[in-house]
């Protein structure tokens, strides 16, 4: 499970209380082989060997919020890994860019998942949980 970072808790306050707009972002899902320790992204570390990239994600890869959590509705699936092992994936984090950005969401998964050449990190349909909290 993870939960939103600093950067979008003061964005939706922010935007609550009428002190300025949040426009929707565009949303990037990261793979990390250190899990991010604070909720500005700092104290983790994305993958970053071989073909990594972030994952683009769309407004109906997600499920409709509910109860102040949201899934992921349907299976999210990165390219396959091909030239260089990415590592032991720890955790994930949303972004607003395809690289650098702001963190919007974080979390640990609950079972690390080396990702080895030949290997597609898969997310499916309710893997990914993240919570107001």
């Amino acid at each position: 499970m993870g939960s939103l970072a600093v950067y979008a808790e003061n964005k939706v306050l922010d935007h609550i209380v009428g002190k300025s707009s949040f426009t929707m972002p565009s949303i990037w899902l990261a793979l990390f082989t250190v899990t991010p320790t604070h909720e500005d992204g700092t104290g983790g570390t994305e993958a970053s060997a071989g073909n990594y990239i972030r994952k683009s994600t769309a407004a109906g890869d997600w499920a409709t919020a509910s109860a102040g959590a949201i899934q992921n509705s349907g299976d999210i699936t990165f390219i396959e890994c091909a030239t260089t092992d990415w590592g032991t994936i720890n955790g994930f984090a949303l972004y607003d860019s395809e690289s650098g950005g702001n963190m919007i969401g974080w979390g640990a998964l609950g079972t690390a998942k080396p990702i080895s050449i030949g290997d597609t990190a898969k997310f499916a349909a309710g893997d990914l949980d993240i919570t107001l909290d």
